[in-house]
Protein backbone atom coordinates (compact mmCIF):
# COMPACT_ATOMS: atom_id res chain seq x y z
CA UNK A 1 0.00 0.00 0.00
CA UNK A 2 1.82 3.13 -1.37
CA UNK A 3 -0.15 5.63 0.71
CA UNK A 4 0.60 3.77 4.28
CA UNK A 5 4.32 3.79 2.98
CA UNK A 6 4.72 7.15 2.23
CA UNK A 7 3.11 7.99 5.48
CA UNK A 8 4.35 5.22 7.79
CA UNK A 9 8.18 6.01 6.47
CA UNK A 10 7.82 9.94 6.34
CA UNK A 11 9.21 9.98 2.71
CA UNK A 12 9.08 14.13 2.09
CA UNK A 13 6.39 14.84 -0.75
CA UNK A 14 7.35 18.24 -1.46
CA UNK A 15 10.92 20.36 -2.10
CA UNK A 16 11.93 21.76 1.41
CA UNK A 17 12.94 25.00 -0.46
CA UNK A 18 13.10 26.99 -3.41
CA UNK A 19 17.10 26.61 -4.03
CA UNK A 20 16.23 22.79 -3.75
CA UNK A 21 13.21 22.14 -6.28
CA UNK A 22 15.40 24.12 -9.03
CA UNK A 23 18.86 21.98 -8.41
CA UNK A 24 17.68 18.30 -8.73
CA UNK A 25 20.89 15.46 -7.96
CA UNK A 26 20.41 12.27 -9.37
CA UNK A 27 21.47 9.24 -7.31
CA UNK A 28 22.93 5.55 -8.01
CA UNK A 29 21.81 3.01 -5.58
CA UNK A 30 23.71 -0.29 -5.12
CA UNK A 31 22.04 -2.99 -3.09
CA UNK A 32 22.43 -6.39 -2.19
CA UNK A 33 20.95 -7.34 1.40
CA UNK A 34 19.14 -5.48 4.08
CA UNK A 35 15.96 -4.22 3.04
CA UNK A 36 15.48 -2.08 5.94
CA UNK A 37 18.82 -0.34 5.92
CA UNK A 38 18.27 0.51 1.90
CA UNK A 39 14.48 1.55 2.80
CA UNK A 40 16.27 4.21 6.19
CA UNK A 41 18.98 5.27 3.38
CA UNK A 42 16.49 6.08 0.68
CA UNK A 43 13.86 8.00 3.27
CA UNK A 44 16.92 10.01 4.15
CA UNK A 45 18.36 11.08 0.74
CA UNK A 46 14.59 10.85 -0.94
CA UNK A 47 13.45 14.23 -2.30
CA UNK A 48 10.46 14.55 -5.16
CA UNK A 49 12.79 16.53 -7.21
CA UNK A 50 15.66 14.55 -7.24
CA UNK A 51 15.97 10.95 -9.59
CA UNK A 52 16.91 7.72 -8.06
CA UNK A 53 18.19 4.43 -10.09
CA UNK A 54 18.66 1.54 -7.73
CA UNK A 55 20.55 -1.64 -8.70
CA UNK A 56 19.60 -4.53 -7.13
CA UNK A 57 22.18 -7.22 -7.40
CA UNK A 58 21.23 -10.18 -9.52
CA UNK A 59 22.45 -12.57 -7.01
CA UNK A 60 20.12 -10.94 -4.01
CA UNK A 61 17.44 -13.39 -3.14
CA UNK A 62 13.79 -13.31 -5.51
CA UNK A 63 11.69 -11.93 -2.07
CA UNK A 64 14.34 -9.12 -1.43
CA UNK A 65 14.19 -8.27 -5.36
CA UNK A 66 10.49 -8.34 -5.08
CA UNK A 67 10.15 -6.05 -2.07
CA UNK A 68 12.73 -3.53 -3.46
CA UNK A 69 10.08 -3.67 -6.63
CA UNK A 70 7.23 -2.95 -4.37
CA UNK A 71 8.90 0.34 -2.73
CA UNK A 72 10.47 1.76 -6.06
CA UNK A 73 7.00 1.44 -7.46
CA UNK A 74 5.39 3.43 -5.30
CA UNK A 75 7.48 7.00 -6.89
CA UNK A 76 7.91 8.01 -10.14
CA UNK A 77 11.22 9.09 -9.66
CA UNK A 78 12.98 6.16 -8.80
CA UNK A 79 13.40 2.47 -10.81
CA UNK A 80 15.90 -0.46 -10.86
CA UNK A 81 18.19 -0.31 -12.81
CA UNK A 82 17.27 -2.10 -16.67
CA UNK A 83 20.09 -4.09 -16.77
CA UNK A 84 21.48 -5.81 -13.28
CA UNK A 85 24.48 -6.87 -12.91
CA UNK A 86 25.83 -10.39 -10.70
CA UNK A 87 28.26 -7.89 -8.50
CA UNK A 88 31.77 -9.39 -7.45
CA UNK A 89 33.16 -7.41 -4.98
CA UNK A 90 36.60 -5.46 -6.71
CA UNK A 91 35.08 -6.70 -9.60
CA UNK A 92 34.57 -5.46 -13.12
CA UNK A 93 30.79 -5.56 -12.38
CA UNK A 94 30.89 -2.86 -9.63
CA UNK A 95 31.58 -0.58 -12.52
CA UNK A 96 29.40 -1.78 -15.10
CA UNK A 97 26.23 -1.47 -12.32
CA UNK A 98 27.15 2.02 -11.90
CA UNK A 99 27.46 2.61 -15.70
CA UNK A 100 24.07 0.95 -16.29
CA UNK A 101 22.23 3.11 -13.91
CA UNK A 102 23.98 6.00 -15.72
CA UNK A 103 22.46 5.31 -19.56
CA UNK A 104 19.65 4.91 -18.03
CA UNK A 105 19.67 8.16 -16.18
CA UNK A 106 20.60 10.23 -19.53
CA UNK A 107 17.52 9.06 -20.57
CA UNK A 108 15.17 10.54 -18.25
CA UNK A 109 13.25 13.16 -18.48
CA UNK A 110 13.97 14.12 -15.20
CA UNK A 111 16.89 16.78 -15.75
CA UNK A 112 19.72 16.83 -13.18
CA UNK A 113 22.33 18.55 -12.29
CA UNK A 114 24.77 16.12 -10.41
CA UNK A 115 25.17 11.99 -10.01
CA UNK A 116 25.69 10.63 -6.89
CA UNK A 117 26.78 6.89 -6.01
CA UNK A 118 25.73 5.18 -2.67
CA UNK A 119 25.97 1.65 -1.50
CA UNK A 120 23.23 0.03 0.39
CA UNK A 121 25.75 0.57 3.68
CA UNK A 122 25.80 3.98 3.54
CA UNK A 123 23.96 6.93 5.19
CA UNK A 124 24.01 10.35 4.80
CA UNK A 125 25.80 12.76 7.48
CA UNK A 126 23.93 16.27 5.47
CA UNK A 127 21.15 16.69 4.40
CA UNK A 128 19.78 17.68 0.67
CA UNK A 129 20.73 21.32 1.01
CA UNK A 130 23.61 21.33 2.87
CA UNK A 131 25.01 18.72 -0.38
CA UNK A 132 23.36 21.37 -2.86
CA UNK A 133 25.15 23.97 -1.50
CA UNK A 134 28.84 22.56 -1.07
CA UNK A 135 28.70 22.00 -4.75
CA UNK A 136 27.60 24.70 -5.18
CA UNK A 137 30.23 26.86 -3.51
CA UNK A 138 33.21 25.70 -5.12
CA UNK A 139 32.29 22.54 -7.41
CA UNK A 140 30.10 24.21 -9.87
CA UNK A 141 30.58 22.38 -13.20
CA UNK A 142 33.47 19.99 -11.67
CA UNK A 143 33.94 16.81 -10.71
CA UNK A 144 34.25 15.69 -7.10
CA UNK A 145 36.40 12.20 -7.95
CA UNK A 146 39.70 12.79 -5.56
CA UNK A 147 42.82 10.84 -6.52
CA UNK A 148 46.35 10.85 -6.90
CA UNK A 149 48.75 9.25 -9.57
CA UNK A 150 48.54 5.33 -9.03
CA UNK A 151 50.69 4.54 -6.11
CA UNK A 152 53.40 1.25 -6.55
CA UNK A 153 51.42 -1.06 -3.80
CA UNK A 154 48.57 -1.11 -5.64
CA UNK A 155 50.14 -1.61 -9.07
CA UNK A 156 49.18 -5.30 -9.29
CA UNK A 157 45.76 -4.12 -9.76
CA UNK A 158 46.33 -3.09 -13.50
CA UNK A 159 49.28 -5.01 -14.17
CA UNK A 160 47.81 -8.35 -14.62
CA UNK A 161 44.56 -10.02 -15.48
CA UNK A 162 41.82 -10.62 -12.75
CA UNK A 163 38.80 -12.71 -13.45
CA UNK A 164 35.55 -13.19 -11.37
CA UNK A 165 34.25 -16.01 -9.96
CA UNK A 166 30.89 -16.58 -9.10
CA UNK A 167 29.58 -20.53 -8.06
CA UNK A 168 27.26 -21.60 -5.66
CA UNK A 169 27.21 -18.36 -3.78
CA UNK A 170 30.85 -17.73 -3.71
CA UNK A 171 32.00 -14.79 -5.39
CA UNK A 172 34.77 -13.51 -5.32
CA UNK A 173 38.17 -11.66 -7.78
CA UNK A 174 41.08 -13.74 -8.39
CA UNK A 175 44.60 -12.47 -10.50
CA UNK A 176 46.03 -14.80 -13.52
CA UNK A 177 49.60 -14.70 -14.61
CA UNK A 178 48.35 -13.19 -17.61
CA UNK A 179 50.13 -9.41 -17.99
CA UNK A 180 48.18 -6.96 -19.33
CA UNK A 181 48.47 -4.17 -21.83
CA UNK A 182 49.86 -0.75 -21.50
CA UNK A 183 46.42 1.75 -20.65
CA UNK A 184 45.21 3.01 -24.26
CA UNK A 185 46.24 6.40 -25.43
CA UNK A 186 49.15 5.88 -23.09
CA UNK A 187 47.31 7.24 -20.59
CA UNK A 188 48.05 7.99 -16.87
CA UNK A 189 46.68 5.42 -14.45
CA UNK A 190 45.27 7.54 -11.46
CA UNK A 191 43.69 5.68 -8.20
CA UNK A 192 41.34 7.37 -5.85
CA UNK A 193 37.66 6.56 -4.55
CA UNK A 194 34.65 4.19 -6.08
CA UNK A 195 32.49 7.22 -4.90
CA UNK A 196 31.89 10.44 -6.58
CA UNK A 197 30.14 13.37 -7.29
CA UNK A 198 30.00 13.73 -10.71
CA UNK A 199 28.26 16.46 -13.36
CA UNK A 200 25.68 15.59 -16.06
CA UNK A 201 27.94 16.55 -18.92
CA UNK A 202 30.64 14.51 -17.55
CA UNK A 203 28.77 11.47 -17.33
CA UNK A 204 27.71 11.73 -20.99
CA UNK A 205 31.10 12.18 -21.85
CA UNK A 206 31.98 9.00 -20.40
CA UNK A 207 29.19 6.91 -22.39
CA UNK A 208 30.58 8.31 -25.73
CA UNK A 209 34.24 9.26 -25.85
CA UNK A 210 36.22 6.96 -27.31
CA UNK A 211 39.02 7.60 -24.56
CA UNK A 212 36.47 6.60 -22.02
CA UNK A 213 34.82 3.53 -24.09
CA UNK A 214 38.98 2.05 -24.41
CA UNK A 215 39.62 2.47 -20.93
CA UNK A 216 36.59 0.94 -19.68
CA UNK A 217 37.15 -2.04 -22.17
CA UNK A 218 40.98 -2.26 -21.18
CA UNK A 219 39.48 -2.32 -17.03
CA UNK A 220 37.30 -5.27 -17.81
CA UNK A 221 40.00 -7.39 -16.46
CA UNK A 222 41.15 -4.98 -14.08
CA UNK A 223 41.09 -4.74 -9.80
CA UNK A 224 38.66 -2.98 -8.72
CA UNK A 225 38.57 -1.06 -11.45
CA UNK A 226 35.85 1.85 -10.02
CA UNK A 227 38.85 2.78 -7.96
CA UNK A 228 40.58 3.95 -11.18
CA UNK A 229 37.63 4.65 -13.75
CA UNK A 230 36.30 8.09 -12.87
CA UNK A 231 39.30 9.72 -11.44
CA UNK A 232 41.80 8.72 -14.32
CA UNK A 233 39.01 10.17 -16.90
CA UNK A 234 38.63 12.99 -15.09
CA UNK A 235 42.39 14.23 -15.34
CA UNK A 236 42.06 13.66 -19.12
CA UNK A 237 43.51 17.39 -21.03
CA UNK A 238 40.42 19.36 -21.37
Amino acid sequence: NCSMVLKTLHFITRPLSHEEGNFSLAYIITIHKELEMFVRLLRAIYMPQNIYCVHVDEKSPKDYKAAVQNIVNCFENIFISSKRENVVYAGFSRLQADINCMRDLVRSKIQWNYVINVCGQDYPIKTNKDIIQYIKSKWNGKNMTPGIVQPLHVRHRTRVSYREHVHSGMSYVYPTKNIKAKPPYNLTIYFGSAYYILTKKFVEFTLTDARAKDLLEWSRDTYSPDEHYWVTLNRLNG
